[in-house]
């Protein structure tokens, strides 16, 4: 099984309305389809850009009032997922339940059909800033191309985690991301690859780039695309099958091949799944 995946590097700057974010988001996957993508991935928190709009006094608008765009969010992707017949990972959009906010990665089907993950790992400045909560269910999707799991940002800096969705069958790791610096960004880049390495998984990671002069914590962006493998023989040796430039507004495209992971779990130099140590460290199985 194969399939051929987009990373969105996507570029942040001030709007004035939900249809420029929508023209914005369109482009990107008219792209995608010229590539003959079957997924295309957005980042975190780029739906932020819609605070830029303002209010009628041209101030940006607050986190709180992210979620009244969550119905316009949904119908757009949903009709672009059905309209070019592509698995769209919409990054992740701030939803209200109760009194409670939550970052929330949603995967739109081409048939029309939306999954969510919310972020299960929350940093601090989302808690204080924010007031974000956590989510508390992981949950591993099943598409016509494979199993696949959305962990967002913080949450691949966990191994826990990531092993739990490969336990769960997961073959490919979403990690939509938003980081405002190198430490950040690198914190996410770095254990992508372990993960990968660890679970003998794909991680696609992509992240914002750009500026939102008037929405608090999204003044800074540091962001690039990455579509990262095992370091095995079959794989590129540094592990990565592509990249983007680095802060640059732009989309990349990979194949992965997922036969090929079968196989190094099988009888690679190395078979890190297989080899785990149960008898030493607790460790998460499908009952």
């Amino acid at each position: 099984m194969q399939m051929r995946v987009s990373a969105v590097q996507y570029h942040l700057h001030t709007i004035h309305s939900f249809e420029e974010f929508a023209d914005q988001v369109e482009h990107y996957i008219k792209t995608a389809e010229e590539f003959g993508s079957d997924f295309i991935i957005f980042p975190e928190f780029f739906t932020t850009q819609l605070m830029s709009i303002g209010d009628e006094n041209g101030k940006a608008l607050t986190i709180g009032q992210l979620p009244d765009f969550t119905e316009q969010y949904r119908s757009l992707f949903i009709e672009l997922a059905k309209q070019y017949n592509m698995h769209i990972i919409g990054g992740t959009h701030v939803i209200r339940k109760g009194d409670r906010l939550y970052n929330v990665a949603h995967m739109f089907y081409p048939d029309g059909r939306v999954v969510e993950q919310a972020k299960l790992h929350i940093t601090p400045t989302e808690v204080t800033e924010w007031n974000m909560s956590k989510g508390d269910t992981l949950e591993v999707f099943e598409t016509e191309k494979g199993k696949v799991a959305m962990l967002t940002c913080y949450d691949i800096e966990f191994p826990e985690i990531v092993r739990m969705a490969k336990a769960k069958g997961a073959d490919v790791i979403f990690c939509p991301s938003c980081t405002d610096d190198r430490h950040g960004f690198h914190r996410v880049r770095y254990t992508s690859h372990a993960r990968a390495i660890e679970n003998q998984v794909y991680v696609v990671t992509t992240g914002t780039v750009g500026s939102l002069p008037t929405v608090d914590f999204m003044r800074a962006n540091f962001g690039q695309a990455v579509v990262i493998t095992p370091n095995d023989i079959p794989f590129p040796p540094k592990g990565i099958l592509v990249e983007g430039e680095i802060n640059q507004d732009m989309i990349v495209t990979a194949d992965l091949n997922l036969e090929l992971l079968y196989q190094v779990r099988e009888k690679g130099s190395v078979t890190t799944w297989r080899d785990r140590r149960t008898d030493l460290y607790p460790d998460w199985e499908t009952k």
